[in-house]
């Protein structure tokens, strides 16, 4: 859908997707993905620094000049991050070449485990997109990309165990330029012909 305005759109983003990583049945499902369409610019996107699954320091800058598909989760979901991540790859296959700019990054919500190594396993993972960056840092680092995307995520400990536990997130794909402004966002249940007719909107239109 794409009648989403800038007040809406933070409203939706740091609300109606606050999504539970393990949801059960019947819980509450996530609002509609889209495009933005405003004069105006959403307070999404903003100033992080973070480790990549390389262990090398990067910013947000050093991801300009291409656009982005963005996810927040962790390696340990059993199953929404990889929906999601799968959904992006499907939408990259789907668009070919024309898509071989758009880049891919997977930003953990789960420092403690989410190392530059189990990283590195994991994008690189059958099934998700080809050329997937994953990103990791100190918990103030992480915090701080949170923050600058309006991401939610609240660590779950295990009744049953005090080693174990989970992450509630939201589950939001951003879709941003090449100047790290948003463009829209899906979720990992938005089809993937919305995300390849976006992407083809934008890499034609530029917005």
């Amino acid at each position: 859908m794409r009648h989403c305005f800038l007040k809406f759109l933070t409203c939706l983003l740091t609300t109606t997707l606050m999504l539970t990583a393990c949801q059960p049945a019947g819980a509450p499902k996530s609002g509609q993905s889209g495009s933005v369409v405003s004069t105006g610019k959403a307070e999404i996107g903003g100033a992080f620094t973070l480790v990549n699954h390389e262990g090398k320091t990067v910013t947000d800058a050093d991801f300009l000049g291409q656009p982005q598909l963005i996810y927040f989760g962790f390696t340990y979901c059993p199953d929404i991050c990889p929906t999601a991540l799968i959904q992006m790859a499907r939408a990259q296959d789907a668009l070919g070449k024309e898509g071989a700019d758009i880049q891919h990054i997977f930003i953990s919500v789960d420092p403690e485990r989410d190392t530059v190594e189990s990283l590195s396993a994991y994008v690189t993972a059958n099934g998700f997109p080809r050329g997937l960056i994953g990103l990791t840092g100190t918990d103030e680092q992480v915090d701080q990309a949170k923050a600058a995307f309006k991401v939610y995520a609240q660590k779950v400990e295990d009744d049953a165990s005090a080693s174990d536990y989970t992450m509630d997130h939201s589950s939001i794909i951003y879709f941003m330029d090449s100047q790290g402004e948003l463009v829209g966002f899906f979720t990992h249940t938005s089809p993937v012909s919305e995300i390849v007719a976006s992407i083809k909107q934008y890499l034609k239109t530029g917005r």
